[in-house]
C-alpha cells in the first residue's frame, strides 16, 4: 500500500526534504509577480527601477526571476521604496 495516499502534498514534500525549498521558490514567484505588477502599474522600465534602487539591471533581474529564490531582504526593501511601496513579511501557522 502507498503510504502517501490520502496525504497531502505538503507532507510529501516535507517527507523529501523539499518543502523549504517549493515554499521558497513559491512566495518568490508571488514577490516577482508583485514587483513587475507594480513596475507596469507605474509605467517604469528595469532601467529605471534598477537607477532608482542604485543597483545593476542585472541585480534586479534576479529579484524579477521568478525561479531564482535568492534574494536579500535589503534588496526587497530597496525596490519597494523605489516603487514607493513597503515591504511586509509575517509568520503565519
Amino acid at each position: 500500500m502507498n503510504p502517501h495516499i490520502g496525504s497531502r502534498l505538503d507532507d510529501l514534500l516535507d517527507d523529501e526534504g523539499l518543502l523549504a525549498e517549493a515554499q521558497a521558490i513559491a512566495i518568490k514567484r508571488v514577490i516577482a509577480f508583485q514587483f513587475e505588477q507594480a513596475m507596469q502599474q507605474q509605467h517604469l522600465s528595469k532601467a529605471e527601477l534598477a537607477r532608482r534602487m542604485g543597483t545593476s539591471r542585472s541585480a534586479l533581474d534576479r529579484l524579477l526571476d521568478p525561479d531564482n529564490p535568492s534574494v536579500t531582504l535589503l534588496t526587497l526593501e530597496k525596490a519597494a521604496q523605489a516603487l514607493g511601496q513597503r515591504i511586509r513579511i509575517e509568520l503565519a501557522a
